[in-house]
């Protein structure tokens, strides 16, 4: 059985998702590194495939910013769609070899690992001529969109498991009208377990693709924290040579640390002050190219961040850290967004917003 490498990922932005796709289909293309299968949950976040239609977006871009769902078009095949938590999402990176270059065939075996998968909970699920992706009656429970290039796959599917199916209703759900959705949960009347859902679904993809799942852990583990004042946040620039951008507060998780633990100290490091942490109920999960760590460890580098929120008097000296950071400064949000650069940063500031709201 040929070997996969199976990547259990936590909320991965859009972005992000797309530049680790391309990343591994270009060292799987080259044969650097085997089979990939990664499982993922995305930020709120409507798709656009090579053969969709705008008309099927139902919503403005102000309702989308209100509800705090992005748009992309994408190169996937197939229509509209939605993402979001509540879905176990799969990327399979794999190579079609000799005599099974069949596309039709994969997205049929796509299909039969989610039939399987939804089976587990005593749903009957089915395809339907013509329509890509699964069926409970007339309701859609997952969807299916995939490239081929150079005959390695990319993109895969998203499984409704306790998804926010309103959201649904922003778009036509892969164009087709007259049809809904569902979720495993709305079909057994219960919140389901994602973790749960993930191992069932990478058994099931272990023997539809006749696959060797080996997991593969992140290969760094980090802390992020969002210093602030009440108001404004605190941004550190990084010197030219080790990247030039704004960010907040990042470090690495050592040995025998914990998270919190690793943010506290890094409060300390980078500031000189004491702070705090409070948990963001945030993991991040994204790919780092850097000349400076690809020397440390093997690439691809794919990291791990928990995020973490601290008050801090603004009126307080700031010493950074010179080794890392040049600058500093304290910002309103609008102004933080427009500095920063990765889009797991933006998605953490959102967060942070939303926090702040509900306190």
């Amino acid at each position: 059985m040929r070997r996969c490498e199976l990547h259990n990922l936590h909320v991965v932005t859009y972005e992000n998702g797309m530049k680790l796709q391309q990343k591994l289909v270009e060292l799987r293309q080259a044969e650097e590194i085997p089979d990939q299968f990664l499982l993922l949950e995305h930020p709120p976040v409507i798709t656009l495939g090579r053969g969709g239609s705008m008309g099927n977006l139902l919503a403005s871009p102000e309702i989308l910013r209100t509800q705090r769902v992005r748009f992309f078009e994408t190169t996937r095949g197939g229509d509209i769609t939605y993402h979001g938590p509540g879905q176990v999402v799969g990327y399979p990176i794999v190579h079609l070899g000799e005599g099974k270059r069949d596309v039709r065939k994969y997205v049929t075996n796509l299909e039969e690992v989610l039939i399987r998968t939804v089976a587990e909970y005593g749903i009957t699920a089915e395809r339907v001529e013509g329509k890509r992706g699964i069926w409970v009656g007339n309701d859609k429970i997952a969807a299916i969109g995939v490239r081929i290039a150079r005959w390695v796959t990319s993109h895969g599917f998203a499984l409704n498991v306790n998804t926010n199916l309103d959201h649904f209703r922003l778009i036509t759900p892969c164009g087709l009208q007259g049809t809904g959705v569902t979720s495993i949960s709305r079909e057994i009347g219960r919140p389901v377990s994602e973790a749960e859902v993930r191992e069932i679904v990478t058994a099931k993809f272990a023997e539809v693709f006749e696959r060797h799942m080996v997991d593969r852990p992140e290969t760094i583990k980090l802390i992020k924290v969002l210093v602030h004042d009440g108001d404004r946040v605190l941004l550190l620039h990084r010197k030219p040579e080790r990247g030039n951008f704004w960010q907040p507060i990042t470090g690495s998780i050592e040995a025998g640390e914990s998270p919190s633990e690793t943010a506290r100290r890094e409060i300390f490091e980078e500031t000189g002050n004491h702070g705090d942490p409070q948990s963001m109920n945030l993991t991040q999960s994204f790919l780092i190219e850097s000349q400076y760590l690809s020397a440390m460890y093997d690439a691809p580098i794919i990291a791990s961040e928990v995020g973490f929120a601290a008050s801090l008097d603004s009126r307080l000296p700031i010493r950074m850290d010179p080794d890392e950071h040049d600058e500093y400064g304290w910002f309103t949000l609008a102004e933080a967004y427009e500095r920063i650069r990765w889009s797991d940063d933006r998605e953490a500031f959102e967060r942070f917003a939303e926090l702040k709201m509900e306190n």
